[in-house]
């Protein structure tokens, strides 16, 4: 399809800059011997806040024959499309269909995004059952957690990445090439995949042969990502994200992270150092996030924390922890952290009473938790959230009182300091864990806990909201789920299934049908296991030995905690080898270590200067919304030698003003914007090349020039803007003509009323006086609008195009709009 025409249908969706890729730091090879697709079964927002889709993208595309592009699950708008236009799905990059790359690579994190696997196959034109697929079809593989038990889904992938993919990705991609170069078939190249450590093959491996997983041993050996993709539009995770370990010993029963990800493994602080400092560098990003599965356990988090803000503070970049125990944060901590940017502080207790933390093995105390409520208040938060689960085993109502009576003490804790949110979520019995063996509740029993604690809620302080428990009950299905549910999984998609983690797109009506025409008996899924059961999982070895996991129920059972074998001794998981495979702490005399930090001219005011930027918007960067585009200018100043100049107060802002925000799809050849910052002395093109380095593509910065404070900002002497229309090539000489005599009558008019709705109720605006000039030329099919702006507002180009040139919304969208000039007084 045709740029112009893909970019007109990306109009029409409710977010285009989902699909349009040019991100910085993004890849497009012309050349290479193995063609790779990451593919993400949910939006582009949450797949590119993946860390570990960054990893994959950045060590594919390091080895020099291999070419790795992304794709996401379309939303419902976008594949309506698809289906209409019968256009396959594509990279984001390259634009090339998934079912022309040699492998289609899908990340599976969670059992909600199934059907979005299958709809992104069926739109890639690729059949969804493997033993359909013939040889100029590209190999389906999968990875992630759900690989754990890849049961469910052994009808539709070729083959299952068990475990850690930073080494195993090259060895796939290797074993691909020298097949693609000895010209073997799909199957051979399949095969050739089975005899990698690691890789399930279900055409291959019969169902008692055991696969073991892959383990990265020490993670100070990869350093990736160091440039990370920068997203265009606005993420769930929007920063850097810096691994500081991976793994947890812990040993929460429920948690399958914990049991599947072990042993522990920590990074050096010197190299998490020099990992930020070229993160930053390379994406302009405003916050660090330090991922691990508990960041507060990590030995040397202290000296870290401190190193990270002494570094970066001055800057204005802010440092999250998303994963703070409740006992980890400590006083020390707390002081570091609230130096910076405060948003929701979130705490997981999990349960609401000291004896079902036993059960399930948490290691805190409700005291623990109130005291921590205190410090986060008095650090300066306004909010917290208490994640709590229900249905855990040896639940009672006693516990339900735990939890709303915790909300109450968490409350007071907090003094009038702030909002205290619980939040509920309900327990899923996940293979490899110690409750694997348990049973998961049903919609009912859910309802009665949700209401139960929902009606004790009765402080305007302290509200309860809860995960939507349909989809719970559909997650349980699958988690603990055998081959036979991929007749239901199918049947679902058939139906219409899509984004069945959202809760305004989940058909759970179409899940009711497709279950009872498949004659599946969700109650077999959701039931309480014996301990001699042979479950769907057991070809897959986590490394956690089902002796340990036998042992750790029993204690929970007897209300026994198991200790954590990184401050105790061996708790004979099974995990290590004490060889290659075994626990990783960061080296201690390194803790000191840090990059001088960047000085900030305290007497700010009297070095400020300003500047004003003229730039374009061209091509695709015409779909980015005014935010999105602000959003680009900003990461790619802050990556400048310039230091902006930010506002007073409790949450400053660069001071950065627009003239106007432009619409989305609408390209714009002269656009300005003021900035201040301290002086810049240096040669202003030099800035120049260096901040158009640093954007998107589409985005140009054509002139900075300085200017005296005594000049009027931007917005007080703009006046008007000159616009091309570019109608259809098309479109016939009847529509010209008739448009012509629209025209006449429009400029012949004294007044020209419209209708708008406006914040919900209707306007009649008068949009003649506005228009200065509206002339079309048929031979080159292009009209020249000319409009002024003042304080009561301005004509729009749509607004011409739909009620003076009669073109309806459907056919607006194929008129391309360019802003040739922005006028000034």
């Amino acid at each position: 399809m045709h740029t112009d025409n893909f970019d007109d249908l990306l109009l029409a969706t409710e977010k285009p800059s989902r699909y349009i890729g040019m991100e910085v730091n993004t890849f497009r090879k012309d050349k290479a011997e193995v063609r790779f697709v990451l593919a993400f079964p949910d939006t582009y927002e949450i797949g590119m806040s993946h860390h570990g889709m960054q990893i994959l993208y950045s060590i594919l595309n390091e080895i020099p024959y291999v070419a790795a592009e992304r794709c996401f699950a379309p939303w419902p708008d976008r594949e309506k499309q698809l289906r209409e236009m019968k256009i396959p799905l594509t990279s984001l990059e390259s634009q090339i269909p998934l079912a022309d790359f040699d492998i289609a690579g899908f990340s599976l994190q969670y059992e909600l995004s199934y059907t979005n696997l299958l709809n992104m196959l069926d739109l890639a034109g690729i059949p969804l059952a493997r033993k359909d697929r013939q040889g100029r079809h590209p190999l389906i593989i999968a990875g992630g957690p759900c690989c754990f038990n890849p049961a469910p889904l052994v009808d539709f992938i070729d083959a299952f990445v068990i475990g850690e993919g930073e080494e195993i990705i090259g060895e796939i991609t290797a074993a691909i090439r020298e097949g693609k170069n000895k010209s073997l078939f799909r199957n051979d190249l399949i095969n050739g995949l089975a005899k990698i450590p690691g890789v399930y093959v279900p055409a291959i491996h019969v169902k008692n042969e055991i696969i073991e997983k892959r383990t990265v041993s020490d993670l100070n050996l990869w350093r990736h990502p160091l440039k990370p993709v920068v997203p265009l539009m606005q993420v769930i995770h929007d920063r850097i994200t810096l691994e500081i370990a991976r793994g947890c010993t812990r040993g929460c029963r429920f948690c399958q992270a914990g049991m599947i990800w072990r042993p522990y493994r920590e990074r050096n602080t010197t190299l998490l150092m020099e990992m930020a400092e070229e993160m930053l560098k390379a994406t302009g990003h405003e916050e660090i996030s330090l991922l691990s599965l508990s960041s507060g356990d990590y030995s040397c988090i202290e000296p870290l924390v401190k190193n990270l803000m002494n570094r970066y503070h001055s800057q204005r970049i802010a440092l999250a922890l998303p994963s703070l125990r409740v006992e980890s944060l400590n006083t020390t901590l707390m002081e570091e952290i609230k130096r910076t940017r405060k948003t929701s502080f979130t705490l997981a207790p999990e349960a609401g009473t000291n004896k079902m933390r036993l059960i399930i093995n948490k290691g805190n105390t409700s005291e623990d938790l109130l005291s921590t409520v205190d410090k986060v208040f008095a650090a300066g938060w306004k909010s917290i959230k208490l994640y709590f689960m229900l249905g855990l085993p040896y639940e009672t109502r006693e516990d339900w009182e735990g939890i709303v009576n915790l909300g109450y003490e968490a409350l007071r804790a907090a003094k009038n300091r702030g909002q205290v949110t619980i939040s509920l979520s309900t327990f899923i019995p996940k293979p490899h864990t110690p409750f694997q063996w348990q049973r998961q509740i049903s919609l009912e029993e859910t309802y009665e806990r949700q209401d139960f604690i929902r009606k004790r809620i009765k402080n305007h302080k302290l509200s309860v909201k809860w995960h939507d428990a349909r989809m719970s009950f559909l997650e349980g299905i699958f988690s603990r789920g055998n081959e036979s549910l991929g007749e239901l999984l199918e049947a679902a998609f058939r139906k219409g299934c899509r984004f069945d983690g959202w809760s305004d797109v989940l058909r759970f009506d179409l899940w009711q049908e497709a279950i009872a025409e498949s004659g599946i008996k969700p109650e077999n899924f959701l039931r309480e296991r014996n301990t001699d059961e042979i479950f769907p999982w057991d070809n897959i070895d986590c490394g956690v030995n089902r002796e340990f996991l036998l042992e750790e129920k029993q204690k929970s059972k007897d209300l026994v905690t198991t200790e954590d074998c990184r401050f105790s001794d061996c708790q004979n998981c099974g995990v290590c080898d004490f060889s290659a495979i075994k626990n990783i702490f960061a080296q201690k005399d390194e803790t000191t270590a840090t990059l001088s930090a960047t000085t900030t001219n305290n007497n700010v005011q009297a070095n400020e200067a300003r500047y004003r930027f003229i730039f374009s918007k061209l091509d695709r960067a015409r779909l980015l919304s005014h935010l999105e585009l602000s959003a680009a200018i900003l990461r790619a100043l802050r990556r400048s030698s310039l230091e902006l100049a930010y506002s007073a107060g409790f949450h400053p802002h660069p001071k950065i003003s627009f003239a106007i925000a432009t619409s989305v799809g609408m390209e714009s050849r002269q656009e300005y914007m003021d900035i201040t910052s301290q002086e810049y002395l240096s040669d202003l093109d030099l800035l120049k090349n260096e901040i158009n380095s640093a954007l998107p593509e589409g985005i140009i910065i054509l002139e900075i020039k300085k200017l005296s404070f005594e000049e009027k900002a931007i917005a007080q002497i703009l006046c008007g803007f000159e616009y091309q229309l570019f109608l259809p090539a098309d479109i016939e000489s009847s529509c010209l003509t008739a448009m012509e005599e629209n025209i006449r009558n429009f400029l012949a008019a004294s007044e020209f009323n419209i209708q708008k709705i406006s914040k919900g109720k209707p306007v009649i605006k008068n949009i003649r006086p506005f228009v200065q000039n509206l002339v079309l030329d048929p031979a080159s099919k292009t009209i020249k609008l000319i409009v002024s702006y003042v304080h009561e507002g301005s004509a729009r180009p749509a607004d011409i195009i739909t009620y003076v040139l009669g073109f309806d919304s459907a056919k607006a969208c194929r008129i391309k709009v360019v802003k040739t000039k922005t006028l000034l007084a």
